[in-house]
């Protein structure tokens, strides 16, 4: 156990460090591009703190895992929401102010409601796929058109930036450097915690979907959570929001988009039981409040934060059978 604890605690320390970096090389980028940090936190960071999840999804899909690759998506979004609001909003409350944010959280829970109907089915399909990933190369096209036209000409988006960060790149090439660094660290120290984790699960005897829900979607979680502690602690909360949906919308169509083109992926029952309802559940909870809500304080991270707990303690345990009695 020293071994995996070891790995463990260093791949926590990269993923700090290296999500750092990230944000730096992002938000230096958006403010040379002129669009949004929103936007960036939408995209490129969603993309690449989600690129972890591609990974262990196509690589459990294509040895024949669906329990992993589907239970892996499904617990990742979860975790996005309730673990990172829950963590995150206790150190600093998210603004829920951008306009962008209802755009994105109506198509952030749109693609959970498709993602549910296409589970009834028991197979995602290749055309289905097809769609999917289509819908979202369409969803960033808009999203930057959009984001182009209102901060062109805007240059207070950017202005707090200067106070809040005292290094930030001042080139293009700089600030890709620093993104494609933090990106790589990010992953690999995802890495490191997904390993020990599936190891310990898999000798207690646990199943795949759970094995998928809980560990392997935990530890693709890391990176977000690394990116949105920093973008928050930064009180970059345009970034750390857009960091969550982006990262929720990705694995959504473009994750499953990806591997069921690749493969065809079946609905595991374990998945059509609860879990699935509860994502949905989770999905919509925090939309509602992120549209309704000023702020998303901490009483509401508390919340989702022991929420987010109750949901891995009932994947190993029957919570229904112990109230019960």
């Amino acid at each position: 156990m020293i071994a995996p604890l070891a790995l463990s605690i260093g791949g926590l320390v990269l993923l700090l460090v290296a999500a750092e970096i990230m944000i730096r090389g992002a938000v230096g980028g958006s403010r040379i591009l002129k669009i949004s940090p929103h936007l960036i936190g939408l995209t490129v960071i969603a993309f690449g703190t989600s690129a972890p999840e591609l990974f262990v999804s196509l690589k459990a899909a294509l040895h024949g895992h669906d329990g992993i690759a589907i239970g892996n998506v499904v617990g990742s979004n979860i975790a996005n929401i309730l673990l990172m609001i829950g963590t995150v909003g206790v150190i600093y409350p998210f603004a829920c102010g951008d306009p962008a944010l209802r755009r994105d959280g109506f198509v952030l829970l749109l693609s959970t409601i498709v993602f549910v109907i296409l589970c009834h089915a028991g197979v995602i399909e290749r055309w289905q796929g097809i769609i999917m990933l289509s819908a979202l190369v369409c969803f960033l096209i808009y999203c930057y058109i959009t984001d182009r036209r209102s901060c062109s000409n805007d240059d207070s988006i950017h202005a707090k930036e200067v106070d809040e960060f005292d290094n930030l790149p001042d080139t293009m090439q700089k600030a890709v450097i620093y993104t494609i660094i933090g990106l790589v660290g990010v992953v690999f120290g995802a890495r490191l915690l997904v390993d020990g984790a599936v190891d310990v699960a898999r000798l207690l005897g646990v199943s795949e979907t759970v094995i998928g829900i809980t560990m392997v979607a935990l530890g693709t979680s890391m990176p977000e959570l690394a990116t949105t502690v920093v973008a928050a602690v930064r009180r970059h909360n345009d970034v750390a929001l857009g960091n969550i949906i982006g990262s929720n919308i990705f694995n959504t169509l473009g994750i499953l988009g990806v591997v069921s083109i690749v493969t065809p992926l079946s609905i595991p029952a374990e998945i059509m039981e609860s879990d699935l309802w509860v994502m949905l559940g989770v999905t919509t909870v925090f939309v509602t409040a992120a549209l309704g809500l000023k702020t998303l304080g901490r009483p509401l991270a508390v919340l989702f934060f022991f929420s987010y707990a109750l949901f891995i303690i009932d994947q190993f345990v029957d919570l229904t059978r112990l109230i019960t009695g």
